[in-house]
Protein backbone atom coordinates (compact mmCIF):
# COMPACT_ATOMS: atom_id res chain seq x y z
CA UNK A 1 0.00 0.00 0.00
CA UNK A 2 1.38 3.54 -0.94
CA UNK A 3 1.54 6.44 1.50
CA UNK A 4 -1.50 8.13 0.68
CA UNK A 5 -3.64 4.95 1.62
CA UNK A 6 -1.89 3.88 4.40
CA UNK A 7 -2.41 7.39 5.79
CA UNK A 8 -6.11 7.36 5.49
CA UNK A 9 -6.52 3.93 6.94
CA UNK A 10 -4.77 5.54 10.35
CA UNK A 11 -7.15 8.03 10.32
CA UNK A 12 -9.74 5.33 10.47
CA UNK A 13 -7.73 3.89 12.97
CA UNK A 14 -7.98 6.77 15.24
CA UNK A 15 -11.61 6.57 14.93
CA UNK A 16 -12.14 2.82 15.79
CA UNK A 17 -9.58 3.61 19.00
CA UNK A 18 -11.96 6.56 20.13
CA UNK A 19 -14.95 4.43 19.50
CA UNK A 20 -13.19 1.09 21.46
CA UNK A 21 -11.70 3.26 24.09
CA UNK A 22 -15.51 4.15 25.78
CA UNK A 23 -15.69 0.20 26.21
CA UNK A 24 -12.47 -0.74 27.88
CA UNK A 25 -12.93 2.41 30.03
CA UNK A 26 -16.57 2.30 31.21
CA UNK A 27 -16.00 -0.94 33.44
CA UNK A 28 -13.35 0.44 35.73
CA UNK A 29 -15.74 3.16 36.27
CA UNK A 30 -19.03 1.87 37.30
CA UNK A 31 -18.62 2.05 41.14
CA UNK A 32 -18.07 5.91 40.76
CA UNK A 33 -20.71 5.78 37.98
CA UNK A 34 -23.23 4.40 40.73
CA UNK A 35 -22.63 5.99 43.21
CA UNK A 36 -22.78 9.39 41.19
CA UNK A 37 -26.49 8.54 39.25
CA UNK A 38 -27.52 6.73 42.78
CA UNK A 39 -28.23 3.57 41.47
CA UNK A 40 -26.67 0.01 41.51
CA UNK A 41 -22.92 -1.40 39.91
CA UNK A 42 -25.65 -3.88 38.20
CA UNK A 43 -27.72 -1.21 36.99
CA UNK A 44 -24.85 0.88 35.80
CA UNK A 45 -23.24 -2.36 34.15
CA UNK A 46 -26.26 -2.40 31.84
CA UNK A 47 -25.12 1.20 29.91
CA UNK A 48 -22.95 -1.54 28.39
CA UNK A 49 -25.48 -3.64 27.59
CA UNK A 50 -27.47 -1.12 25.80
CA UNK A 51 -24.54 -0.25 23.70
CA UNK A 52 -24.35 -3.50 23.00
CA UNK A 53 -28.05 -4.08 22.27
CA UNK A 54 -28.30 -0.61 20.23
CA UNK A 55 -24.75 -1.69 18.20
CA UNK A 56 -25.96 -4.84 16.96
CA UNK A 57 -29.96 -3.62 16.29
CA UNK A 58 -28.85 -0.33 14.51
CA UNK A 59 -25.62 -1.37 12.63
CA UNK A 60 -26.95 -2.80 9.55
CA UNK A 61 -29.88 -0.90 9.07
CA UNK A 62 -27.78 1.99 9.05
CA UNK A 63 -26.07 0.36 6.72
CA UNK A 64 -29.43 -0.12 4.47
CA UNK A 65 -30.56 3.06 4.80
CA UNK A 66 -27.48 5.11 3.74
CA UNK A 67 -26.45 2.83 1.37
CA UNK A 68 -26.26 5.79 -1.49
CA UNK A 69 -24.36 7.90 0.54
CA UNK A 70 -20.90 9.29 0.39
CA UNK A 71 -18.90 6.86 2.90
CA UNK A 72 -16.80 9.63 4.21
CA UNK A 73 -20.07 11.33 4.90
CA UNK A 74 -21.78 8.44 7.25
CA UNK A 75 -18.22 8.15 8.85
CA UNK A 76 -17.92 11.42 10.25
CA UNK A 77 -21.67 11.85 10.19
CA UNK A 78 -21.14 8.87 12.90
CA UNK A 79 -18.28 10.12 14.76
CA UNK A 80 -20.19 13.38 15.24
CA UNK A 81 -23.06 11.19 16.75
CA UNK A 82 -20.63 9.18 18.82
CA UNK A 83 -19.31 12.72 19.83
CA UNK A 84 -23.25 13.51 21.17
CA UNK A 85 -24.20 10.70 22.48
CA UNK A 86 -20.39 11.02 24.82
CA UNK A 87 -21.36 14.79 26.06
CA UNK A 88 -25.00 13.45 26.86
CA UNK A 89 -23.16 11.26 29.07
CA UNK A 90 -20.62 13.68 30.43
CA UNK A 91 -23.08 15.97 31.51
CA UNK A 92 -25.99 13.68 31.99
CA UNK A 93 -27.82 14.18 35.80
CA UNK A 94 -29.32 11.46 35.82
CA UNK A 95 -28.99 7.75 34.64
CA UNK A 96 -31.64 8.17 32.17
CA UNK A 97 -29.81 10.68 30.25
CA UNK A 98 -26.47 8.35 30.47
CA UNK A 99 -28.27 5.59 29.29
CA UNK A 100 -29.58 7.69 26.31
CA UNK A 101 -26.06 8.54 25.61
CA UNK A 102 -24.92 5.33 25.55
CA UNK A 103 -27.53 4.52 22.93
CA UNK A 104 -26.67 7.92 20.95
CA UNK A 105 -23.05 6.92 20.90
CA UNK A 106 -24.05 3.03 19.95
CA UNK A 107 -25.23 5.10 16.92
CA UNK A 108 -22.60 6.64 15.93
CA UNK A 109 -20.48 3.82 16.57
CA UNK A 110 -22.40 1.68 14.41
CA UNK A 111 -22.30 4.52 11.54
CA UNK A 112 -18.51 4.64 11.67
CA UNK A 113 -17.58 1.17 12.19
CA UNK A 114 -18.76 -0.99 9.49
CA UNK A 115 -18.43 1.80 6.90
CA UNK A 116 -14.89 2.41 7.65
CA UNK A 117 -13.71 -1.49 6.91
CA UNK A 118 -15.90 -0.79 3.53
CA UNK A 119 -13.56 2.43 2.89
CA UNK A 120 -10.47 0.06 4.03
CA UNK A 121 -11.51 -2.76 1.87
CA UNK A 122 -11.50 -0.26 -1.25
CA UNK A 123 -8.84 1.71 -1.12
CA UNK A 124 -6.32 -1.80 -0.78
CA UNK A 125 -5.33 -3.60 -3.39
CA UNK A 126 -7.30 -7.34 -2.89
CA UNK A 127 -3.80 -8.50 -1.92
CA UNK A 128 -3.31 -6.41 0.77
CA UNK A 129 -6.90 -6.25 2.05
CA UNK A 130 -6.34 -7.98 5.32
CA UNK A 131 -3.41 -5.58 6.45
CA UNK A 132 -5.94 -3.24 5.71
CA UNK A 133 -8.35 -4.46 8.11
CA UNK A 134 -5.94 -5.43 10.80
CA UNK A 135 -4.57 -1.21 10.65
CA UNK A 136 -8.25 0.00 11.48
CA UNK A 137 -8.71 -2.33 13.70
CA UNK A 138 -5.16 -2.13 15.48
CA UNK A 139 -6.97 1.54 16.34
CA UNK A 140 -9.11 -0.97 18.62
CA UNK A 141 -6.19 -3.25 19.91
CA UNK A 142 -4.74 -0.50 21.40
CA UNK A 143 -7.53 1.01 22.92
CA UNK A 144 -7.48 -2.41 24.83
CA UNK A 145 -4.28 -1.80 25.97
CA UNK A 146 -4.18 1.85 27.06
CA UNK A 147 -8.32 2.13 28.02
CA UNK A 148 -7.86 0.70 31.32
CA UNK A 149 -4.95 2.89 32.82
CA UNK A 150 -6.49 6.31 30.79
CA UNK A 151 -9.68 5.70 32.85
CA UNK A 152 -8.31 4.96 35.92
CA UNK A 153 -5.88 7.79 35.55
CA UNK A 154 -8.58 10.96 34.60
CA UNK A 155 -10.88 9.44 37.11
CA UNK A 156 -8.54 10.03 40.00
CA UNK A 157 -8.04 13.09 38.85
CA UNK A 158 -11.34 14.67 37.61
CA UNK A 159 -13.87 11.85 37.95
CA UNK A 160 -15.99 9.76 35.99
CA UNK A 161 -17.27 12.32 33.78
CA UNK A 162 -13.59 13.79 32.86
CA UNK A 163 -12.96 10.82 31.79
CA UNK A 164 -15.93 11.07 29.14
CA UNK A 165 -15.36 14.20 28.53
CA UNK A 166 -11.87 13.54 27.38
CA UNK A 167 -13.25 10.68 25.03
CA UNK A 168 -15.81 13.58 23.63
CA UNK A 169 -12.87 15.77 22.73
CA UNK A 170 -11.13 13.14 21.01
CA UNK A 171 -14.15 12.26 19.35
CA UNK A 172 -14.17 15.64 17.74
CA UNK A 173 -10.68 15.92 17.03
CA UNK A 174 -11.34 12.22 15.25
CA UNK A 175 -14.39 13.31 13.42
CA UNK A 176 -12.14 16.50 11.94
CA UNK A 177 -9.55 14.10 10.67
CA UNK A 178 -12.20 12.23 9.51
CA UNK A 179 -13.68 14.97 7.37
CA UNK A 180 -10.48 16.33 6.21
CA UNK A 181 -8.88 13.03 5.43
CA UNK A 182 -11.10 10.45 4.22
CA UNK A 183 -11.65 9.79 1.11
CA UNK A 184 -14.59 10.19 -0.95
CA UNK A 185 -15.98 6.62 -1.90
CA UNK A 186 -18.95 5.53 -3.04
CA UNK A 187 -19.90 2.11 -3.57
CA UNK A 188 -21.99 0.28 -6.33
CA UNK A 189 -25.52 1.39 -6.72
CA UNK A 190 -28.14 -1.35 -5.33
CA UNK A 191 -31.81 -1.57 -4.79
CA UNK A 192 -33.16 -1.82 -1.47
CA UNK A 193 -34.50 -5.02 -2.45
CA UNK A 194 -30.27 -6.27 -3.64
CA UNK A 195 -29.17 -4.60 -0.10
CA UNK A 196 -31.83 -7.11 2.07
CA UNK A 197 -31.17 -10.05 -0.66
CA UNK A 198 -27.65 -10.54 1.70
CA UNK A 199 -30.01 -11.89 4.72
CA UNK A 200 -30.82 -15.13 2.80
CA UNK A 201 -27.22 -15.32 0.81
CA UNK A 202 -26.73 -19.08 2.51
CA UNK A 203 -22.78 -18.34 2.26
CA UNK A 204 -23.18 -15.09 3.95
CA UNK A 205 -25.46 -16.17 6.46
CA UNK A 206 -23.07 -18.79 6.81
CA UNK A 207 -20.48 -16.51 7.39
CA UNK A 208 -21.95 -14.63 9.74
CA UNK A 209 -22.56 -17.53 12.53
CA UNK A 210 -18.87 -17.72 12.30
CA UNK A 211 -18.94 -13.83 12.79
CA UNK A 212 -20.92 -14.94 16.07
CA UNK A 213 -19.00 -17.79 17.22
CA UNK A 214 -15.47 -16.77 16.58
CA UNK A 215 -14.43 -14.64 19.38
CA UNK A 216 -17.05 -16.86 21.79
CA UNK A 217 -14.24 -18.69 23.50
CA UNK A 218 -12.00 -15.50 23.75
CA UNK A 219 -14.87 -13.43 25.58
CA UNK A 220 -15.77 -16.51 27.90
CA UNK A 221 -12.00 -16.46 29.53
CA UNK A 222 -11.41 -12.47 28.96
CA UNK A 223 -14.25 -11.57 30.25
CA UNK A 224 -13.42 -12.81 34.13
CA UNK A 225 -9.56 -12.32 34.03
CA UNK A 226 -10.01 -11.41 37.20
CA UNK A 227 -11.52 -14.58 38.60
CA UNK A 228 -8.85 -16.48 36.63
CA UNK A 229 -6.05 -14.61 38.17
CA UNK A 230 -8.04 -15.07 41.36
CA UNK A 231 -6.92 -18.37 41.61
CA UNK A 232 -3.59 -18.21 41.62
CA UNK A 233 -3.24 -14.41 43.16
CA UNK A 234 -6.39 -14.30 45.42
CA UNK A 235 -7.96 -10.77 46.64
CA UNK A 236 -4.50 -8.88 44.93
CA UNK A 237 -5.73 -6.24 42.93
CA UNK A 238 -2.35 -4.82 41.38
CA UNK A 239 -2.39 -8.70 39.53
CA UNK A 240 -5.57 -8.34 38.31
CA UNK A 241 -4.22 -5.11 36.97
CA UNK A 242 -0.97 -6.38 35.48
CA UNK A 243 -2.90 -8.95 33.84
CA UNK A 244 -5.53 -6.85 32.18
CA UNK A 245 -2.62 -4.58 30.72
CA UNK A 246 -0.76 -7.82 29.27
CA UNK A 247 -3.99 -9.33 27.91
CA UNK A 248 -4.72 -5.44 26.15
CA UNK A 249 -0.55 -5.96 25.33
CA UNK A 250 -1.31 -9.05 23.52
CA UNK A 251 -4.62 -7.86 21.63
CA UNK A 252 -3.03 -5.16 20.14
CA UNK A 253 0.00 -7.17 19.00
CA UNK A 254 -2.63 -10.14 17.43
CA UNK A 255 -4.46 -6.93 15.64
CA UNK A 256 -0.84 -5.97 14.17
CA UNK A 257 0.41 -9.20 13.23
CA UNK A 258 -2.37 -11.10 11.84
CA UNK A 259 -2.69 -9.03 8.69
CA UNK A 260 0.52 -10.54 7.36
CA UNK A 261 -0.69 -13.79 7.91
CA UNK A 262 -4.13 -13.38 6.55
CA UNK A 263 -2.94 -11.81 3.50
CA UNK A 264 -0.45 -15.05 2.59
CA UNK A 265 -2.76 -17.37 3.76
CA UNK A 266 -5.98 -18.65 3.38
CA UNK A 267 -8.66 -16.96 5.72
CA UNK A 268 -9.91 -20.51 6.96
CA UNK A 269 -6.70 -21.84 7.28
CA UNK A 270 -5.75 -18.85 9.02
CA UNK A 271 -9.16 -18.58 11.68
CA UNK A 272 -8.77 -22.67 12.37
CA UNK A 273 -5.32 -22.07 13.19
CA UNK A 274 -5.74 -19.29 15.42
CA UNK A 275 -8.78 -21.32 17.13
CA UNK A 276 -6.59 -23.94 17.42
CA UNK A 277 -4.16 -21.68 19.51
CA UNK A 278 -7.28 -20.55 21.52
CA UNK A 279 -7.91 -24.59 22.43
CA UNK A 280 -4.18 -25.21 23.12
CA UNK A 281 -3.37 -22.20 24.96
CA UNK A 282 -6.90 -22.47 27.26
CA UNK A 283 -5.95 -26.26 28.25
CA UNK A 284 -2.38 -24.63 28.83
CA UNK A 285 -4.37 -21.99 31.45
CA UNK A 286 -6.08 -24.93 33.44
CA UNK A 287 -2.58 -26.76 33.82
CA UNK A 288 -0.75 -23.22 35.32
CA UNK A 289 -3.53 -21.59 36.87
CA UNK A 290 -2.58 -21.79 40.34
CA UNK A 291 0.76 -20.43 39.31
CA UNK A 292 0.64 -16.60 38.53
CA UNK A 293 3.54 -15.92 36.07
CA UNK A 294 2.66 -18.68 33.47
CA UNK A 295 -1.04 -17.44 33.68
CA UNK A 296 -0.26 -13.87 33.02
CA UNK A 297 2.10 -15.38 30.41
CA UNK A 298 -0.99 -17.70 28.96
CA UNK A 299 -3.27 -14.14 28.84
CA UNK A 300 -1.12 -12.51 26.73
CA UNK A 301 -1.33 -15.38 24.01
CA UNK A 302 -4.84 -15.80 24.59
CA UNK A 303 -4.89 -11.74 24.32
CA UNK A 304 -3.29 -12.35 20.53
CA UNK A 305 -6.22 -13.79 19.16
CA UNK A 306 -9.13 -11.83 21.16
CA UNK A 307 -9.92 -9.33 18.35
CA UNK A 308 -7.33 -10.68 15.11
CA UNK A 309 -9.24 -13.47 13.91
CA UNK A 310 -11.94 -10.79 13.44
CA UNK A 311 -9.56 -9.75 10.57
CA UNK A 312 -9.49 -12.70 7.94
CA UNK A 313 -13.26 -13.03 8.67
CA UNK A 314 -13.74 -9.33 7.75
CA UNK A 315 -11.86 -10.36 4.58
CA UNK A 316 -14.32 -13.21 3.88
CA UNK A 317 -17.44 -11.25 4.29
CA UNK A 318 -16.36 -8.01 2.22
CA UNK A 319 -15.90 -10.87 -0.40
CA UNK A 320 -19.02 -12.58 -0.02
CA UNK A 321 -21.29 -9.15 -0.09
CA UNK A 322 -19.80 -8.09 -3.27
CA UNK A 323 -22.12 -4.92 -4.03
CA UNK A 324 -24.09 -4.62 -0.32
CA UNK A 325 -20.48 -5.30 1.13
CA UNK A 326 -20.62 -2.57 3.36
CA UNK A 327 -24.48 -4.34 4.62
CA UNK A 328 -22.72 -7.73 5.18
CA UNK A 329 -19.76 -6.24 7.08
CA UNK A 330 -22.45 -4.40 9.87
CA UNK A 331 -24.18 -7.37 9.84
CA UNK A 332 -21.10 -9.63 10.58
CA UNK A 333 -19.89 -6.67 13.07
CA UNK A 334 -23.37 -6.73 14.96
CA UNK A 335 -22.81 -10.53 15.40
CA UNK A 336 -19.36 -10.21 16.53
CA UNK A 337 -21.34 -8.32 19.29
CA UNK A 338 -23.60 -10.93 20.10
CA UNK A 339 -20.70 -13.82 20.21
CA UNK A 340 -19.04 -11.11 22.61
CA UNK A 341 -22.36 -11.51 24.67
CA UNK A 342 -22.65 -15.18 24.60
CA UNK A 343 -18.82 -15.66 25.29
CA UNK A 344 -19.47 -13.43 28.64
CA UNK A 345 -23.06 -15.19 29.61
CA UNK A 346 -21.50 -18.28 29.00
CA UNK A 347 -18.36 -17.83 31.57
CA UNK A 348 -21.04 -16.13 34.30
CA UNK A 349 -22.75 -19.53 34.04
CA UNK A 350 -19.78 -21.68 33.72
CA UNK A 351 -18.18 -19.07 37.10
CA UNK A 352 -21.53 -19.05 38.56
CA UNK A 353 -21.98 -22.97 38.82
CA UNK A 354 -18.38 -25.14 38.47
CA UNK A 355 -16.32 -22.28 39.69
CA UNK A 356 -13.30 -20.10 37.88
CA UNK A 357 -11.33 -23.74 37.49
CA UNK A 358 -13.51 -24.83 34.78
CA UNK A 359 -13.73 -21.01 32.86
CA UNK A 360 -10.49 -22.48 30.76
CA UNK A 361 -11.70 -25.88 29.97
CA UNK A 362 -15.27 -24.88 28.85
CA UNK A 363 -13.02 -22.40 26.39
CA UNK A 364 -11.22 -25.27 25.21
CA UNK A 365 -14.11 -27.28 24.44
CA UNK A 366 -16.07 -24.29 22.80
CA UNK A 367 -13.09 -23.36 20.89
CA UNK A 368 -12.87 -26.69 19.29
CA UNK A 369 -16.53 -26.85 18.38
CA UNK A 370 -15.79 -23.08 16.85
CA UNK A 371 -13.32 -25.26 14.72
CA UNK A 372 -15.70 -28.10 13.41
CA UNK A 373 -18.14 -25.09 12.28
CA UNK A 374 -15.60 -22.88 10.34
CA UNK A 375 -14.87 -26.08 8.35
CA UNK A 376 -18.43 -27.13 7.87
CA UNK A 377 -19.92 -24.31 6.78
CA UNK A 378 -17.21 -22.58 5.15
CA UNK A 379 -18.42 -20.89 1.86
CA UNK A 380 -15.15 -21.77 0.36
CA UNK A 381 -15.33 -25.85 0.87
CA UNK A 382 -18.47 -25.90 -0.46
CA UNK A 383 -17.67 -24.25 -3.49
CA UNK A 384 -14.15 -26.46 -4.25
CA UNK A 385 -16.82 -29.60 -3.62
CA UNK A 386 -19.21 -28.47 -6.29
CA UNK A 387 -16.69 -27.90 -8.39
CA UNK A 388 -15.02 -31.09 -7.66
CA UNK A 389 -17.49 -33.32 -9.58
CA UNK A 390 -17.16 -31.21 -12.73
CA UNK A 391 -13.36 -31.33 -12.29
CA UNK A 392 -13.54 -35.44 -12.58
CA UNK A 393 -15.87 -35.21 -15.40
CA UNK A 394 -13.89 -33.51 -17.56
CA UNK A 395 -11.18 -35.50 -16.31
CA UNK A 396 -12.66 -38.31 -17.54
CA UNK A 397 -14.03 -36.87 -20.43
CA UNK A 398 -10.44 -36.14 -22.17
CA UNK A 399 -8.72 -40.01 -20.63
Amino acid sequence: MNRSVTWRLLILSVGAFVLAIDGFVLPGLLPEVAADLSVSVAAAGQLMTAFGVTYAVSSPVIATLTGQLDRRVVIGTGMVVFLLGMVLQAAGPSYGVVLTGQVVAALGAAAFQANAFAVAGVLAPPGRRSRAFALVAAGAGLAAVLGMPIGLLIGQLWGWRGTLWTIAAMAAIAAVLAGLFVPSVRLPATTLRERLAVLVNPAVLALLVVSALLITPQYLLGSYISAVVGISAPGDSSAVVLALLLYGAGVFAGTRLIGRFADRFAAVAVIVTGLGVVALNAVLLAAVQHWLLPTLAVLFILGMTALSLVVPQQNRVFVAGGDVAVIALSLSGAMNHAGAALGAGLGGVVLAGAGPLWLAPTAAVLALGVIAVVLITAPESAARRARAPRARAEEAGTS
